[in-house]
């Protein structure tokens, strides 16, 4: 049977370039496109556009003949820029979301998978004592910051699709993606990258404070790349429309994260607690669903899927 033809949006950037490289590996023909190249590779896309998917008419061009769209094309980054960027994020982001979705029914794309987030999720439900986060949860909608409304809206897009008999779409929703070759020092990383390059800095410089945006008790879980783009075809295998979690269902904190990666680093750490956006305090996966629908799971533990993103980040810093 024909492998379908698949186009990743968002291929320049971190989860893109890791899914352009897993679907090569199992022998898709892949089109990536992006406003930008990728920065820390080659990509191996088979065609690669440099496209601004805000303009309809680059959209309806990057979805030409192909099957499958991933539509991971997004504004974002860590707690210090969605917290601080709302009128970009949302402007950007729907724009990206709505000239896409109409593109790929416009171009017969067959199935379509939009790449939503655990930002949906309410904030009410994300306090000291809250539980993991299921699916149904996502109503009454209190999303966080513009990021997470934006993402709720596309979901309801892929719905209406669907439901129209417009395009076959699926909906997942990560949860906090990490691993090499993502933003580590330009404003957009997260905690997993920023605390590798802080303690990589302490290591080199064997100055040991290594500071944490808040009380370092956030707790969340964190999900290794490697997991995450398995999912993503497993998901767009099946054709379940969603949304599905896919992320981690184990917690850490904060300070118990810079602690795993200063083991891995060898040294001990001095952790100095500063004021900085710390996002909301408690969030973690419920994945039954996803052990129902797919029989899988992401099970890279947080001190493996570490192990590399740590090695990455210190030969970044090395080279500065």
């Amino acid at each position: 049977m024909k492998k379908p033809r698949i186009c990743v949006t968002g291929a320049g950037g971190f989860i893109g370039t890791h899914l352009i490289r897993y679907l090569k590996s199992r022998g898709y023909w892949v089109r990536g496109v992006d406003l930008k190249w990728p920065q820390w590779s080659e990509t191996e896309a088979d065609e690669f556009y440099i496209m601004d998917l805000r303009r309809q008419v680059m959209a309806t061009e990057a979805m030409r003949d192909v099957d499958w769209v991933f539509a991971l094309a997004a504004d974002m980054g860590g707690m210090g820029f969605i917290t601080t960027h709302d009128a970009e994020i949302i402007s950007n982001n729907t724009l990206i979301n709505m000239n896409s979705i109409a593109a790929a029914r416009k171009q017969g794309v067959s199935r379509y998978l939009f790449s939503s987030s655990a930002c949906v999720y309410p904030m009410y439900l994300q306090d000291d004592d809250a539980r993991p986060l299921a699916e149904c949860d996502a109503y009454p909608a209190d999303p966080q910051a513009a990021y997470g409304w934006e993402k709720l809206h596309a979901e309801h897009l892929c719905r209406y699709y669907r439901e129209a008999g417009w395009l076959d779409t699926c909906v997942v929703r990560f949860h906090n993606c990490y691993g090499p070759e993502g933003s580590w020092n330009d404003g957009r990383e997260k905690a997993p990258a920023a605390l590798c390059r802080k303690v990589a800095m302490a290591e080199l410089s064997g100055y040991p404070e290594v500071e944490i945006w808040g009380d370092g008790g956030q707790v969340r879980s964190y999900m290794y790349v490697g997991d995450c783009v398995d999912g993503l075809l497993r998901v767009m295998q099946a054709g379940y429309p969603g949304p599905l979690n896919i992320g981690r269902d184990r917690e850490i904190t904060v300070d118990a994260l810079a602690d795993a990666i200063a083991g891995i680093a060898g040294i001990e750490i001095d952790k100095v607690h500063v004021p900085g956006p710390e996002g909301v305090r408690r969030r973690n996966s419920d994945n039954t669903l996803c052990r129902q629908v797919l029989d899988w799971e992401p099970t890279t533990p947080v001190e493996e899927g570490l192990v590399p993103t740590y090695e990455w980040v210190r030969e970044q810093v090395r080279a500065l």
